[in-house]
């Protein structure tokens, strides 16, 4: 292919009728393809106009397949050239990332993934059993709250391992499984996780493109987001100067029981999931089947609705304290390296740590390396930490409560801002 494309005429082709985007050097024009793309449409478009070969490189596990798809798409070459500084840092992570191949690092051991998956499963058993055989008084009815909502979240973190490809690096098993854990273990929809969740990792909080930051008018996050909406006049007025005590009572005990519950059938319904739907409904029949005889109808949902809002806290502590403090933009087009730390940090590892939080304590190696398997994020972490002191990127890792405790202080930090800007634009 003898066409030639500088920088600049890449990145005027981001619309839907022509999107392009550089993966090796090589420009492909992915307009008519992007709604066939596996990981939905969605993901080329945030790449549009963009060097999309290190995000690229992280999704997609063989590549040799993946780039004879790419081939009909090609439609010439990069002419010029990226900054020196950009080159290196862009060379030296695909080193780290061959290294890591070649130490083994992406091989999941499954036999820790069966333990997770039992682990699950006598939780979730141990639960009903407390109802069945010592009754429904107040004990044991906390007892079992208390154990089925771990089951939930643990089958949320190893669900998320499944959807990432990470544990047998196989689309159909690891699908399977992701459909078995997140459809009929959890009552939510597997497409619905992997279409936001997938647009989350590759371009984690930026603005418009991460759906995760996508949560006007309730919040307002970063500082770039509370000054912009301040200046909207469309935006209704919301008072996001309490935000950070607000969340304690609409965020974390409602985002799994009602936000997600909404979203996921939502999603399954309007795109026709038939398989989620089904395997959801099938979740849900056992709830009825086990429980109404214990509860009654009403006190079955009453105790999933429960369980749900446990769990809610569980995750969105867990999975906010990772990314809410961090830097929250419009899309700057940043190296793989410098947009994943620049949105992430990491909890200090600890057996516990790494059990609460599904290993999600390593945030920044997890969103480095999303198909490796969870159980060798903390090898890694030593080369991320010398890669990021050699070109000057801060990687952060707090304690657990420190963690928690900023998010917090990044709500109330936004929401001054907001207050700040909303009266220095309504002053007259």
């Amino acid at each position: 292919m003898s066409n030639e494309f500088s920088r600049e005429e890449i990145r005027s082709h981001t619309s839907p009728d022509s999107r392009w985007l550089v993966v090796d050097n090589a420009v492909y024009d992915v307009s008519r393809w992007a709604q066939k793309h596996p990981g939905g449409s969605r993901l080329l478009s945030h790449y549009a106009g963009q060097d999309a070969t290190e995000a690229f490189r992280a999704f997609h596990l063989d590549q040799s397949t993946v780039a004879k798809w790419l081939a009909p798409l090609r439609i010439g070459r990069v002419c010029s050239n990226d900054p020196e500084r950009l080159v290196a840092m862009r060379t030296d992570f695909e080193r780290l990332r061959k290294d890591a191949q070649a130490r083994g690092l992406f091989k999941p051991s499954l036999v820790f993934y069966a333990l997770m998956l039992a682990h699950i499963f006598a939780l979730e058993a141990i639960a009903y059993a407390c109802l069945r055989f010592w009754g429904t008084g107040w004990l044991p009815y906390i007892v079992a709250l208390c154990l089925y909502a771990t089951a939930q979240s643990q089958a949320s973190w190893l669900q998320h391992d499944f959807g990432h490809l990470s544990v047998f690096h196989n689309r159909r098993w690891d699908g399977w499984l992701h459909q078995l854990t997140m459809s009929y273990f959890k009552g939510a929809s597997a497409h619905w996780w992997k279409h936001l969740h997938y647009q989350h990792h590759s371009k984690p909080n930026v603005m418009n493109k991460d759906p995760d930051v996508r949560i006007q008018p309730l919040f307002v996050v970063g500082k770039t987001m509370p000054k912009e909406t301040a200046a909207n006049p469309k935006s209704p007025y919301v008072p996001y100067h309490f935000q950070h005590r607000y969340f304690f009572a609409i965020g974390p005990p409602l985002l799994f029981p009602v936000y997600f519950q909404i979203a996921t059938f939502r999603h399954a319904l309007s795109r026709r999931c038939y398989v989620d739907l089904a395997c959801m409904a099938l979740f849900f029949a056992k709830i009825v089947v086990l429980y109404r005889p214990l509860l009654g109808l009403g006190g079955a949902f009453l105790y999933y609705f429960l369980v749900r809002m446990i769990e809610s806290h569980w995750f969105t502590w867990v999975s906010q304290s990772n990314h809410i403090p961090m830097e929250i933009e419009h899309d700057r087009a940043e190296p793989w390296l410098a947009l994943q730390l620049h949105a992430t940090c990491d909890i200090e590892k600890s057996p516990f740590n790494d059990w609460f939080t599904g290993h999600l304590n390593f945030q920044i190696e997890h969103h480095l390396f999303p198909t490796m398997p969870r159980h060798n994020y903390y090898k890694i972490q030593p080369d991320v930490q010398h890669l990021c002191q050699k070109y000057g990127i801060r990687h952060e890792i707090k304690p657990l409560w420190r963690a928690f405790c900023d998010v917090i202080g990044s709500l109330r930090h936004s929401g001054e801002i907001w207050h700040a800007a909303y009266h220095a634009h309504h002053m007259d």
